[in-house]
């Protein structure tokens, strides 16, 4: 096994705290696996067979309305994992995964993933504390797009970007992509990016955002939508 799957592995929050004896039983069981930008990884309700862990690349986890209307739940970056809540419940998943950048995937099967969870018992303890903190996500998530409107929900976002730096972001996703994850549409997205930039609150270069005002998108950020 290559020293930098166990490398990602040890950053993955559902892995937090484990011993280099539970590295090694986790890296015994995973599968290295490569695809091209734009595959499919799986779609919703399909019988799962197990998760991942992302090495390299980016994957977008994404929901279809009946009209075939995309939305995009959460985007997953490299040292995270995703579809893990999956090998639980029904057994299904509960939405659709696709690569956004070509990338390299660590897949545990459901199978002996379980048998390890079984066997070692701090391992279902940290994959317990890693679906409550997507829990946690969702919740937020479902809060913005109640409770802010476009430009509040943009701000929050450039910000998570941003850490404590409060300077530059690079854009992960197309506007398009972003649109979706934000609950709106590129028209919308679009309009508000320039709203932003001509109030000199941030400037844009194409995917490049510098944040030119961080207290006044602070500021967006808290707000919420007028009654």
């Amino acid at each position: 096994m290559d020293i930098d799957s166990s490398d990602i592995i040890s950053q993955c929050h559902l892995f937090n705290g484990v011993t280099k004896d539970d590295l090694h039983l986790l890296t015994s069981i995973l599968k290295v696996r490569k695809y091209n930008k734009g595959e499919l990884l799986f779609e919703e309700g399909a019988e799962a067979e197990g998760f991942y862990v992302v090495a390299s690349g980016k994957v977008k986890v994404y929901k279809l309305s009946p009209d075939g209307k995309e939305r995009i739940l959460h985007v997953v970056q490299t040292g995270n994992s995703f579809a893990e809540a999956a090998i639980f419940d029904n057994g299904r998943y509960p939405a659709f995964a696709e690569t956004i950048d070509p990338a390299r995937l660590l897949f545990f099967p459901k199978k002996d993933f379980l048998t390890l969870l079984s066997q070692y018992p701090q391992l279902a303890v940290n994959i317990i504390a890693g679906l409550s903190r997507f829990l946690r996500q969702f919740t937020v998530q479902i809060e913005d797009l109640t409770f802010r409107d476009v430009p509040a929900r943009l701000a929050r976002y450039l910000l998570s970007l941003s850490g404590e730096r409060n300077i530059s972001v690079s854009l992960p996703l197309s506007k398009s992509q972003l649109a979706s994850n934000l609950g709106t549409t590129s028209e919308t997205l679009s309009r508000t990016f320039r709203k932003l930039s001509d109030e000199e609150v941030i400037g844009v270069r194409g995917k490049h955002i510098d944040i030119i005002d961080s207290q006044r998108l602070l500021s967006l950020a808290d707000s919420y939508k007028e009654s």
